[in-house]
């Protein structure tokens, strides 16, 4: 585990998660590169219960290498709930790749959205921005749909302005909070406390594909009280 800050302590320890939104997880069984069993996503479910989370959205990938459909996650999406009883309220929603399947999906007004101003959450190469990125943004506005950014701060070909840019066109931003404690990289942890610092996310997310991920990030000692406090405000606001 990586000695990133001088004063430690466990998320859980300042009740992070406790009456928070995880805006972004994989945690839908069966549908994509996240948890494959039915029984990993209700093992997972009762950790997050148990830790208080009160909303959790499952957001399946959707790409030209995963071409989930609506209708498909919606009917896996039917089978969790009626396997799970537990508090934690569920939502479905996807994280669409700015691909060609995504303009096809956003033509057809085909999208699985987050409930706030029918956002969708979207995602790009963390290496480089897809063909008419910014067009493409505007194009998702005109059709009646608010953009959310994943992980923004794990896009290398991004600086600050560019952040700022999206905010001014409305876009929110996501934070993964394992981005805070390094688990993508020195860069991703540095832009992730600089977009913190400057009120730029909206939200925030686990991104968790795999039981031990989430059981990582809850006993993870790395986060500095005060950023920690600032988390808490943002995921629960």
């Amino acid at each position: 585990m990586f000695r990133l800050f001088e004063k430690k302590i466990a998320l859980t320890e300042k009740q992070i998660l406790r009456g928070g939104s995880d805006a972004h997880s994989h945690i839908l069984f069966g549908v994509d590169d996240g948890v494959k069993t039915a029984e990993e996503s209700l093992n997972i479910l009762a950790l997050l219960e148990k830790e208080g989370l009160r909303e959790l959205w499952l957001t399946p990938h959707t790409m030209e290498d995963v071409p989930n459909t609506g209708e498909a996650l919606k009917a896996r999406f039917e089978e969790l709930c009626s396997l799970y009883n537990g508090s934690i309220e569920l939502h479905l929603a996807s994280e669409y790749m700015m691909d060609e399947l995504f303009l096809k999906h956003l033509r057809d007004r085909d999208l699985l959205t987050h409930k706030e101003q029918a956002s969708v959450l979207l995602e790009t190469s963390a290496w480089s921005a897809p063909y008419r990125f910014w067009e493409t943004l505007e194009e998702t506005k005109r059709a009646g749909y608010r953009p959310i950014l994943a992980h923004p701060e794990r896009y290398e070909y991004m600086e600050m302005k560019d952040y700022r840019r999206l905010n001014s066109m409305g876009v929110r931003l996501q934070l993964n909070y394992p981005s805070l404690l390094g688990y993508f990289g020195e860069n991703a942890k540095k832009k992730a406390e600089r977009l913190l610092k400057e009120g730029l996310y909206s939200m925030t997310g686990s991104d968790c594909h795999r039981m031990t991920a989430i059981a990582r990030l809850l006993e993870a000692r790395e986060l500095k009280e005060k950023t920690a406090v600032s988390l808490h405000n943002l995921i629960v606001k």
